[in-house]
């Protein structure tokens, strides 16, 4: 399982800050290296989620007194950040680790998503506090793409039953075989806006729809061609997964005008995407790609 290395571009310049999120990576780093010890037991793994989330909202409240000492004008929608963090994110992989009485993919997906999470948090909305360089750019994700290719691993697996295979982290445009696209925005933190741009072989998804109905229970197809309701449906649920480990809110709800055509995916793509995977399967091929740009007030 891939770290995050601390290093200095992750210094906001306030000393209590620095200090707790490199602490803060240190504790995520020793629940990567508890999950990949065979003897670690349940207990010792809640004791240290339990410590991770303790000092998670110390290091909040520590932030948060802070930015009100110094009167930063943008404390409550960062506040509302830490909030959603708390009360959502991290109540939704807590559910999941008890689910899976804390499996060793339950603690991956939530140590992956705690990384991703602290690393964009720091360069996006914390470095804002201070007005660092960094943070006016926003926070490119693209150089995390072992993270991103495991949460695209981990939705596909949940979705279409089936594993999937990074095939390239410099997916250019290629055509793939008969396909369907579709695109959805979301707006994550610190003003930040996010597209993702999906391609899947028609294989892959009418696997994605039968695992959505079950083999009894199947829709009738012209042609076995699926109908744009029955691709929303399967979009929709990778979407969800992908909205989780970025962190964001549709700006709206999926709907017809989201699925493109192939001409309509490759003008889209066009556009420049950061970061672009191609992934294969023993039922075809898997495209993502993302990028983000920042909202104006």
């Amino acid at each position: 399982m891939e770290k995050i290395v601390w290093d200095e571009k992750f210094n906001v310049g306030v000393d209590i800050i620095d200090k707790a999120h490199a602490k803060l990576f240190r504790i995520i780093h020793k629940m990567i290296d508890l999950s990949q010890d065979t003897s670690t037991t349940q207990h010792t793994c809640k004791e240290m989620l339990k410590y991770l989330e303790t000092y998670s909202m110390t290091h909040f409240s520590e932030e948060e007194a802070y930015m009100r000492s110094i009167r930063y004008s943008g404390y409550a929608q960062h506040k509302q950040i830490h909030d959603n963090f708390r009360d959502k994110t991290l109540v939704s992989l807590k559910k999941e680790l008890e689910q899976s009485g804390y499996s060793s993919s339950a603690i991956q997906h939530l140590t992956d998503t705690m990384q991703s999470w602290l690393a964009g948090h720091i360069m996006k909305v914390d470095q804002a506090i201070v007005k660092k360089s960094g943070a006016r750019k926003g926070y490119d994700c693209s150089s995390q793409s072992d993270l991103i290719s495991r949460a695209v691993h981990r939705a596909i697996q949940d979705v279409c039953q089936t594993e999937v295979k990074l095939i390239t982290a410099d997916y250019k445009g290629e055509n793939i075989g008969s396909g369907f696209y579709c695109q959805q925005t979301y707006d994550i933190e610190g003003r930040i806006r996010l597209r993702l741009l999906l391609g899947m072989e028609e294989p892959l998804i009418l696997r994605g729809i039968e695992k959505i109905y079950g083999k009894r229970k199947l829709p009738v197809m012209p042609a076995n061609k699926p109908t744009d309701e029955l691709l929303l449906q399967v979009f929709e649920k990778l979407f969800e997964h992908m909205g989780t480990f970025f962190q964001g809110e549709a700006v709206q709800a999926l709907e017809k005008d989201n699925l493109l055509e192939r001409d309509e995916f490759r003008a889209a793509f066009m556009k420049g995407y950061p970061c672009s995977l191609l992934f294969g399967s023993k039922l075809g091929y898997f495209i993502f790609c993302y990028r983000t740009w920042r909202v104006k007030k």
